[in-house]
């Protein structure tokens, strides 16, 4: 298995679908599919570091083209070819231990596309449980947004405000010195909140995590 990066590729479409841009969507979003069914990349798998962006291929684009079957077919297949970095490494490769090793409490945030949509609960617990010297402690509010959302935390700013006081809270009480998640937008979220607090709260994608020796 040889990974590959196309260069070509752009953001999945999945800020102008939120917005209620559809036809900007569909845009990028063939573009998307064009770039990863190209002959070079069929059968090859797709791995986003972001839950979001996973159930924007996996989910959205196949409804953004019912109409159209030759562009529905395109998105089905590029649907199945595609996962949520937690998910490839262990539903496809069937790893669960990586050699990571880290000295910390980590909590770890669900973010709302990788549980609610992707119904990914397990897979990045299991990870994160494996790399040795970690304590993996569970938040009460593990499966509450974060309120970052995309473009409500833009266009909503109080609610999203009120959201993340309530989330930091949240993995404070854990005691926890790192958390982790599986979505960019989140971890922008719950960063910049951390830095603004003046908290000693490391925030690191699941991949940094599994990267450390």
């Amino acid at each position: 298995m040889t990974p590959a990066f196309p260069e070509g590729q752009t953001c999945c479409g999945q800020p102008a679908l939120n917005s209620g841009y559809r036809d900007d969507a569909a845009t990028l979003a063939k573009r998307f599919i064009g770039i990863f069914n190209a002959p070079e990349y069929e059968d090859s798998y797709i791995v986003t570091p972001s839950g979001s962006c996973a159930t924007m291929v996996k989910v959205f684009y196949p409804e953004l083209f019912r109409d159209d079957p030759e562009m529905s077919a395109a998105a089905e297949a590029l649907s199945a070819r595609t996962y949520e970095f937690s998910s490839f490494i262990t539903e496809v490769l069937h790893v669960e231990d990586v050699g990571a090793s880290y000295e910390g409490v980590v909590t770890y945030h669900d973010s709302c596309h990788t549980l609610r949509e992707l119904g990914i609960k397990d897979p990045p617990r299991r990870l994160i449980r494996s790399v040795r010297g970690v304590e993996l402690r569970e938040m009460k509010m593990h499966d509450a947004c974060c309120g970052f959302g995309g473009t409500f935390s833009v266009k909503y700013p109080g609610v999203s405000a009120s959201m993340l006081e309530e989330k930091i809270g949240s993995m404070v009480e854990t005691g926890a010195d790192t958390v982790v998640s599986t979505d960019m937008g989140c971890l922008m979220q719950i960063k910049g909140a951390a830095s603004r607090r003046g908290l000693s709260l490391t925030v690191m994608h699941l991949a940094e995590l599994l990267a450390m020796k």
